[in-house]
């Protein structure tokens, strides 16, 4: 595993973000004297909602990556190769997060957050099938 130490890293840093996340988005919402669950109104123009949803985002994006992250050292993926993959998910996911908490234009849907979105996405399903066929040899 010690051939992982940089994915291992990048995937730790993943997580912390999302437990700082969590963190953020609750506090943010008891400083206003709101109960935790889902903020209203839900409005991109909210920065209360903003931090929710950046929030669930990285907890919605966090398994589907990790998984196969720790498959892909089990099946041998290329330590090099995957440490690309992980580090690039995770600066798109701070690229996120830093234009949704902004706000503005490009926080809202079908813009620049969005394309950050699916960039993280397009990530993990190309360390899916990296790990797939890894492991399929």
């Amino acid at each position: 595993m010690q051939a992982y130490w940089l994915s291992i890293v990048g995937v730790l840093a993943l997580c912390l973000l999302s437990v700082l996340l969590a963190i953020y988005s609750g506090s943010s919402k008891g400083r206003v004297g709101v109960l935790s669950g889902p903020v209203l109104p839900a409005d991109d123009d909210n920065l209360l909602y903003r931090i929710d949803r950046v929030h669930m985002n990285s907890v919605e994006a966090l398994a589907p990556f990790v998984v196969p992250a720790l498959l892909a050292m089990m099946v041998g993926v290329g330590p090099a190769t995957l440490a690309a993959i992980v580090w690039l998910h995770l600066a798109i996911r701070l690229a996120h997060l830093g234009v949704y908490i902004r706000g503005g234009n490009a926080a809202k849907g079908g813009s620049v957050r969005t394309i950050l979105y699916v960039s993280g996405a397009v990530v993990t399903v190309v360390l899916v099938i990296v790990t797939g066929w890894a492991a399929i040899q």
